[in-house]
């Protein structure tokens, strides 16, 4: 069984277009749908999102739609611990695809990473 792990220099899951993520309310409170809104910049992005060095600005302090855990999954998504992996793996796949391609190079690098 693979296990889920963030890949270094993607940031794929910090393009927020709320466009593309329709379900938002059903998984975000009010006040965190707020929250992820003011996020979002005119091109998608987190306004947090280093597009030079492809980093979080506010990585320590970022918001709890942000963390990728087990216990946040289980919170957001009904995702029990056991399917976490499998779940933010096919999350982390489908988001890299959607936004650098699936013959990208952070695909690639996902891919390759994955342990297990």
């Amino acid at each position: 069984m693979s296990t889920w792990r963030c890949v270094q220099n993607c940031g794929a899951c910090c393009h927020l277009d709320p466009s593309e993520r329709p379900d938002l309310e059903d998984y975000l409170s009010s006040e965190e749908l707020k929250q992820y809104l003011t996020m979002v910049g005119e091109d998608g992005w987190c306004v947090n999102f280093d597009h030079h060095t492809r980093k979080c600005r506010i990585y320590e302090e970022r918001p709890r739609f942000c963390r990728v855990q087990p216990e946040t999954f289980q919170q957001m998504y009904q995702v029990s611990p056991e399917e976490f992996n499998d779940f933010a793996i096919d999350c982390c796949q489908q988001q890299i695809a959607g936004v650098w391609g699936f013959n990208s190079a952070e695909m690639f690098r996902y891919n390759r990473d994955l342990p297990g």
